[in-house]
């Protein structure tokens, strides 16, 4: 076997090798620490894009680690096969690459952002685990693993959130995420043992292919979707997105942004490739589009009033997932409708798979560029800051391209992905679109805001001599700017190459199932 077929399990096992490697190397010396923190997140960024070629101009991947050979004596006499399985398709494929750019990119920006304070084994240690924890959800191919790389990534995050342990608002952040996280949790255990009980299997492929429509089934559905609505931010389950994405390191908040949109793959991998025959009614469909227009007005709302940039920011958060869900409810709603709707189902999803990327890019630039302005200033108030634009020219510039691609102005790329989702929505009813539109008005106005009061006016006191960020941020920030750029530039190009695959690969449950159940 060469070194592309162990792909699937290099992108999970480089990140935990770097959690485990990171006390010894960074005893060593501060430079060879932050090398090893670049050029092991660059390898990961390497092989996520290299197992997105294979995928995208090749076929999914299944990979088995252990199998009927290697197994555990139970005190019974009886032995249970240890088997981890992972499958890459065309949709895993995709976010786990937009997971390993964002974790590429906060490294970047940590070296110089973390530079002056202490912790680092602690804080390199648990940012690779909550790297591979992320993409560990992406790449797996049986429920109970998911469920593990969600506690890894979820014990990550409570650490990396209360970072700054002597600030009480970063310890109330990881607390309350922690609390909240914990009890969402065990919900998913008890849904995934449920299924074992019953079908004798956590596979998602094997679950696909024996799942009836009942009433269990349909319990298990809505603990699922609920667990990981929350784990996604969305409204009314969202007080936890705020506080951890604003107390959290920038660098590490960069990366949160990519987590939660694991989650939402996991959302999307439930309603396509386990339980497509419960999920493929309207109801479903309905529950997720009452939560994307709910996620996305109040967000903004919210995020509107606030003063405090990354709380700002983590409210929009809240919004943007909103688009993803509306799109996702509504490729469900369509693609039920044998008639008319299949199509403005499929132009949902690639819309939905489309603004998940977008999303990924921009909103992680857009906290950046809030860390950036914090390392330069020292406070996180729109409030005290002024005229900063004269003297961080690049990071006001990152920041304007990454405000314009969220509020969805042409010919950005959260514009094109906007557009598809109205256009689709509007199939469903026309109050869909209009709700979008108006958010998307609301989140310019609140950029506006943002960029009026940081980057413009006269320059407060005590910012005069404010200098640029330094070299390492700001090529953390370019990393994500090329990224929203090339997604600009070429729409079609990734709408035909990428998102209609990843869409496909969803679409087209029995091809999954196949090449899942032929892998074992």
């Amino acid at each position: 076997m060469s070194i592309q077929d162990h792909l699937p399990a290099l992108i999970v096992m480089l990140p935990l090798l770097g959690a485990f490697l990171t006390p010894a190397v960074a005893s060593l010396g501060k430079k060879i620490r932050n090398i090893f923190f670049v050029l092991f997140s660059f390898l990961i960024l390497l092989v996520a894009l290299s197992i997105g070629c294979a995928v995208f101009w090749g076929s999914p991947m299944v990979y088995v680690m252990g199998g009927d050979s290697f197994a555990i004596a139970l005190p019974s006499g009886m032995s249970y096969p240890v088997r981890i399985l992972f499958e890459i398709d065309a949709f895993g494929a995709l976010l786990a690459l937009c997971i390993a750019i964002a974790s590429f990119a906060g490294a970047l920006f940590s070296v110089a952002y973390m530079d002056k304070f202490s912790g680092w084994k602690k804080y390199l240690s648990l940012y690779f685990m909550l790297t591979a924890g992320a993409l560990g959800m992406c790449v797996t191919g049986d429920l109970f693993n998911f469920f593990v790389f969600v506690e890894i990534s979820s014990i990550a995050s409570f650490g990396l959130v209360a970072f700054w342990r002597d600030k009480p608002e970063a310890i109330e952040a990881s607390f309350k995420y922690m609390l909240v996280s914990q009890i969402a949790a065990m919900l998913l255990l008890i849904a995934i043992g449920t299924l074992y009980g019953k079908y004798n299997s956590v596979t998602m492929a094997a679950l696909s292919s024996m799942m009836a429509d009942g009433f269990l089934e349909r319990v298990v559905l809505a603990l699922v979707l609920c667990v990981l609505a929350f784990k996604c931010g969305a409204f009314p389950m969202h007080a936890w997105m705020p506080d951890a994405y604003a107390e959290a390191p920038t660098g590490v908040t960069c990366l949160l942004v990519t987590v939660s949109q694991a989650s939402f793959y996991g959302l999307i991998r439930v309603c396509y490739s386990i339980f497509p025959k419960i999920a493929a009614g309207g109801v479903v469909g309905w529950i997720l589009i009452v939560f994307g227009c709910m996620s996305m007005f109040f967000g903004v709302m919210m995020a509107v009033v606030q003063h405090e940039i990354k709380r700002l920011m983590g409210y929009h958060s809240i919004s943007q997932v909103g688009y993803m869900l509306l799109a996702l409810g509504v490729g469900l709603v369509a693609m039920s409708d044998q008639q008319n709707m299949i199509a403005y189902g499929f132009t949902a999803m690639k819309g939905g798979l489309f603004h998940a990327v977008n999303y990924s890019m921009y909103k992680a630039l857009l906290f950046l560029c809030a860390g950036s302005l914090y390392y330069a200033t020292g406070t996180r108030n729109l409030d005290k800051m002024g005229g900063l634009a004269r003297n961080m020219p690049w990071t006001a510039g990152m920041f304007v391209i990454a405000a314009a691609a969220i509020s969805g102005l042409p010919p950005f790329n959260g514009f094109v992905s906007k557009w598809m989702i109205y256009e689709s929505s509007f199939a469903i009813h026309p109050i869909l679109p209009t709700i979008a539109m108006i958010t998307s008005v609301l989140t310019l106005a609140s950029f506006a805001k943002v960029f009026q009061a940081a980057f413009l006016g006269p320059a407060k006191t005590g910012f005069v001599a404010v200098r640029e960020a330094p070299g390492f941020m700001l090529a953390g920030m370019a990393v994500l700017t090329v990224a929203t750029l090339l997604l600009t530039f070429f729409p079609g190009w990734f709408i035909s190459n990428i998102f209609e695959k990843a869409a496909g690969a969803l679409v087209d449950n029995a091809s999954y199932v196949r090449a899942v159940m032929g892998g074992i």
